[in-house]
């Protein structure tokens, strides 16, 4: 089952009508082209015809021999510019499909990627959309070069001679049989192919980023039984096409003797009876010959198609997962609240958090802190809008956080985690996620800040070209990057969740110090881990088992003995202690 909807047939044949309607000249141009070149390609058959008649006349073929070298040689030119053309019309309907789908899934709710998976994702924006991009781009010019040479070579077959036309129909019976027969089960076998790609790449990816738990826990063996299965499961669905295709092909590669056959038998007994020349039926036996090419292209660029249509599903399946329309209110102010919060990650799963209720004051600075599976990040998740409660809710000035629209959401409560992307681009690049219309003056700025002493090493500043294969950061300087992103977004309310955790400790304190005087009058919401930082808010709320269990100032909650207490002496007596 697909953890992401799949795009129905409807849907795939008007955004592939779509994909034409938007650029008609274009298409125009194609068309018109192949029509020419397939026109072009008629006459050398008449003309050799027409020369075996002249031949057994006596008569001279220079001047027919002349006209069969050129319209073969327009014919030439004429293919070349129409492909060119073709592949640029596919090109630009590419483009046009890569940016609607990477514009729908930057607006796809944060709990909806995460419950799809990084294979599916992955298998989507690459694997898909490069099968899309070959249909687009070579098939479907191939498939209209071939469609239009067929019917061209047939109206010259009845011109010709009616009868040999016939001859020629009726050898190609088999074809639209074995072509229906294959259409009406390939698009759910390339469907089921598609999403057993999916689960082997997502089980690879989990398997990979894993490690050190799958080391930690000894799970070698599951590991390989998960991805073990999901190559079977992916090699029983390509299997499944292949069988469709063993099919087809020798099918049809064996209809296509049979007219040429049918025209060189009926076009002797014609002969012998007077009624055709040998000439017409060269002519038909040539064009008979000349139908093989584009009815091979044709089947074989079906046959791409429904694996293409199948994946142009898939890219297309993202723009039906559904986005909840936002509300046009805008908070009053910025209390966040959570009354009476419940949340479970599947329906048939425990509450991860349970009858949670929480206030926190514009400009408060409140420590969440408890033991680990707790539900600290999760309550972070939902207090950002990430995730929907299951029961109960989640506001910022009296509006539920998680239908704020986008734009509003980030400039009234943003998360950040401890995991941060570095993109592939520029350090300037990196920062202007969070404000595009920043100079470089606040970029440098932003990261003085955090503290981000590194940067004054780069080789070319804030032009430094990021990533692996150009200035890899570590996951320090990554961030330090994530958290001056955090001061040019200039949030009302800033949820962190072990912001600084992969820093060491004196580093972590020192940048938190600096980022607490730049966060001045904002709602700091502190997922804590380093109990340092819990001591210095002006509250805590202590979870334990999705529940709060105690909440105060930190001088009350020592003295109270609770558990908060016991927290704080283990952190006291060492720092590896955290709780």
């Amino acid at each position: 089952m697909n953890a992401l909807p799949v795009a129905g047939p409807d849907v795939v044949r008007r955004a592939a009508r779509q994909l034409i309607a938007d650029d008609r000249r274009g298409m125009a141009v194609v068309v018109a082209l192949h029509a020419l070149a397939a026109a072009a390609g008629l006459a050398a058959p008449a003309l050799l015809g027409r020369i075996v008649d002249r031949v057994e006349q006596g008569g001279s073929v220079d001047t027919l021999a002349a006209a069969t070298v050129a319209f073969a040689a327009a014919q030439l030119v004429l293919t070349r510019f129409a492909r060119l053309a073709g592949l640029r019309f596919g090109e630009r309907a590419l483009a046009r499909l890569r940016e609607r789908f990477v514009d729908r899934v930057l607006t796809l709710p944060i709990a909806a990627v995460e419950r799809a998976g990084t294979g599916e994702l992955v298998t989507r924006s690459t694997g898909d959309v490069t099968t899309v991009g070959a249909t687009v781009r070579d098939a479907a010019p191939d498939l209209l070069i071939g469609i239009v040479q067929v019917t061209f070579t047939l109206v010259a077959f009845v011109v010709l001679d009616p009868v040999l036309a016939v001859c020629a129909f009726a050898g190609l019976g088999a074809l639209p049989v074995v072509t229906r027969w294959y259409l009406r089960r390939a698009r759910s076998a390339y469907l089921e192919a598609g999403t057993a790609h999916a689960e082997m790449t997502e089980s690879l990816a989990a398997t990979t980023a894993g490690a050190r738990t799958v080391e930690a826990y000894r799970l070698h063996e599951h590991r390989i039984g998960v991805g073990d299965g999901a190559v079977e499961r992916m090699l029983c669905t390509g299997l499944a096409t292949l069988r469709l295709r063993s099919v087809l092909f020798p099918v049809c590669d064996a209809s296509y003797a049979v007219p040429v056959a049918l025209v060189l038998l009926v076009g002797g007994l014609l002969i012998d009876a007077g009624a055709v020349g040998l000439g017409s039926v060269v002519a038909a036996a040539l064009y008979a010959v000349q139908l093989v090419d584009p009815l091979d292209r044709i089947l074989l660029r079906v046959e791409q198609l429904q694996a293409g249509g199948a994946a142009l599903a898939r890219v297309l399946g993202v723009e039906e997962v559904p986005v909840a329309e936002p509300r046009p209110a805008l908070p009053r102010d910025d209390t966040v609240e959570a009354i009476a919060l419940r949340f479970a990650y599947d329906a048939t799963a425990r509450n991860v958090l349970d009858d949670v209720t929480l206030t926190v004051a514009p400009g408060e600075r409140l420590a969440i802190v408890g033991p680990s599976g707790a539900g600290k990040s999760t309550l972070g998740r939902l207090l950002a809008g990430l995730d929907r409660p299951s029961g109960g809710s989640v506001t910022v000035g009296g509006v539920p956080v998680a239908d704020l629209p986008v734009d509003e959401r980030r400039h009234r409560v943003l998360l950040v985690a401890q995991e941060q992307h570095v993109f592939l681009g520029t350090l300037r690049e990196n920062l202007a996620v969070a404000a595009p219309d920043a100079t470089d003056a606040d970029l440098s700025a932003a990261l003085d800040a955090v503290d981000a002493r590194w940067v004054a090493d780069l080789p070319a500043g804030l032009d430094t070209a990021l990533g692996a294969a150009h200035t890899p950061l570590g996951p320090a300087a990554a961030q330090h990057v994530a958290l001056a992103r955090v001061v040019l977004a200039d949030p009302r309310v800033v949820v962190l969740d072990e912001a600084t955790a992969v820093l060491d400790p004196a580093a972590a304190r020192h940048t938190e110090r600096r980022l607490s005087a730049v966060l001045h009058g904002r709602t700091v919401i502190a997922i804590a881990h380093r109990l340092h930082t819990a001591r210095d808010a002006d509250r805590i709320v202590v979870l334990g088992r999705g529940r709060i269990t105690e909440r105060g100032t930190h001088d009350a909650l020592v003295t109270a003995d609770g558990t908060y207490a016991s927290l704080w002496r283990s952190w006291q007596g060492g720092p590896g202690l955290q709780g």
